[in-house]
């Protein structure tokens, strides 16, 4: 049982409609019942086709794929997902469309999708501060561990929830809501490594959180023989990679379902020697080269067990624990001081919400669906499932240019409904734009020039025995 990156074009269609359901149509008939698309973006659209990336999990093993045959692989898959996580599954292109927006509070969803080299939240936690602003103009604001998590810290607000990245897609979707909680469980899950002081420095750390911070963390399972992750590079310049022996990783999470709420999983990627030396020196232009295969890990376990969960990386080798970068880009800077990188995704699963299969209308007191979301705000380019949802959904949408990143896609090219979807240059406008929504102020009237008002005169002529009826319209600007 495996993760991996399968890459394709699709043809273009007209106006882009209905793109969820002609993604699932045509993505889901490449795979077999036991390959489960986990993770999808389009890196790169226009008039030739969609470029299309998606994680897909296999369950059956690299050799019984080239043997076996497709009933063996699709038992495999399901023996190895495990009796919570194979029967749970569901496909990541369900959509349910949300009947109303509910008003009585402003809700906002951060993305800063993993492993696109982002300007703003591609290196260490360094959206915090776009966080931390943006949540000051919410009641709450929802984001994943990407845009917080910085090695030994996390500094997410009070209003803000942390939830995997899969997780806040199937939300947008409409096939789950969200459960705030006082606290988890959090499960830890580390790789067996040749070298122990990783290990001890993992349960230090561990330790030291339920210590300092009350956290609870009633288990941690060492993984014989561990996950295998493998860092690499897609055809667009996004970070992706494998993930091989989830096998032993689901017979884990299936013995100990009761005792947990959340997973924290901590493993060596696998990466060459010198990409270490080069990112840190790199002064940002390149691709994190770590994220990828995370969260292609985390979409999996989130996607499978309906659990919040979240990845940090072991060090390889002391050769690559010494490695002296020296004073490095400050996007960086928390993990060139870190041992273990794991203290911000046990803060992060603290409370992390619990996933509510099949809310319904409304959800429930307390919990957040689709409907609760008032705004969506990416970087520019970006396209997925959530900004394809929050397109069907009529989410407003504001997507920030500074935030540079790999993804290249004109949003605006999008069916968007009249005042859904605003390009903005920083997230000092995205906050504004947020503001004017929260207010009830149409953000285009703050603006100058004043738009011009459009006069449509429809007029209707009486038809005569030789013509049908005749619909004539015309439009003024004044």
């Amino acid at each position: 049982m495996y993760i991996i990156e399968n890459e394709f074009e699709l043809p273009v269609i007209a106006k882009h409609k209905n793109l969820i359901e002609y993604f699932r149509d045509k993505i889901e008939k490449k795979f077999d019942r036991n390959q489960i698309p986990v993770r999808f973006v389009v890196s790169k659209s226009g008039k030739n086709g969609y470029r299309c990336e998606t994680g897909v999990f296999i369950g059956v093993s690299p050799q019984q794929e080239g043997a076996g045959t497709q009933q063996e692989g699709a038992g495999t898959q399901k023996e190895g997902a495990g009796k919570n996580g194979g029967e749970n599954t569901r496909s990541i292109f369900d959509f349910v469309k949300r009947d109303y927006e509910n008003t009585d509070s402003f809700n906002a969803v951060l993305l800063v999708p993993t492993g696109i080299g982002a300007e703003i939240g591609g290196h260490a936690g360094d959206a915090t501060p776009v966080v931390r602003m943006l949540a000051s103009v919410c009641d709450t604001l929802i984001t994943h561990p990407n845009t917080v998590n910085a090695s030994d810290i996390n500094e997410i607000p009070e209003n803000g929830l942390y939830a995997e990245g899969s997780i806040i897609c199937r939300l947008i979707m409409g096939t789950i809501g969200l459960q705030p909680v006082r606290r988890n469980r959090v499960l830890v899950v580390i790789d067996k490594h040749e070298d122990e002081k990783y290990v001890h420095a993992t349960v230090n750390s561990v330790n030291g959180a339920r210590a300092s911070c009350g956290f609870s963390c009633p288990r941690i399972v060492q993984l014989d023989p561990p996950v295998v992750m493998k860092s690499a590079y897609t055809k667009s310049g996004r970070a992706s990679g494998r993930v091989d022996g989830m096998k032993n990783l689901f017979e884990v999470l299936d013995k100990y379902r009761d005792e947990y709420d959340a997973v924290a999983l901590s493993s060596v990627i696998r990466v060459p020697l010198d990409f270490h030396m080069d990112y840190f020196t790199s002064k940002g232009d390149m691709v994190n080269p770590w994220g990828g295969v995370e969260a292609l890990l985390t979409h999996t376990v989130s996607h499978l067990y309906n659990v919040p969960s979240a990845h940090s990386p072991m060090f390889e080798s002391d050769t690559t624990a010494n490695i002296e970068p020296g004073i490095v880009d400050p996007r960086m800077a928390p993990e060139a001081v870190s041992m273990t990188f794991i203290q911000c995704i046990l803060k992060g699963l603290h409370k992390s919400p619990l996933i509510v299969d099949n809310p319904g209308p409304g959800g429930g007191k307390g919990i957040f669906t689709a409907g609760d979301i008032s705004c969506l705000i990416i970087p520019d380019g970006c396209l997925g499932l959530p900004t394809l949802a929050a397109l069907e959904q009529g989410i407003t949408v504001v997507a920030v240019r500074e935030n540079r990143n790999k993804m290249d896609n004109d949003l605006s090219a999008l069916p968007w409904k009249p005042g859904q979807f605003y390009l903005v240059d920083n997230y000092w406008e995205a906050v504004g734009v947020m503001s004017a929504i929260k207010s009830g102020v149409a953000p285009e009237s703050v603006r100058r020039p004043f738009g011009e008002t459009v006069i449509t005169v429809h007029s209707k002529k009486e038809p005569d025995k030789k013509s049908r009826e005749e619909i004539v319209t015309k439009e003024v600007s004044t």
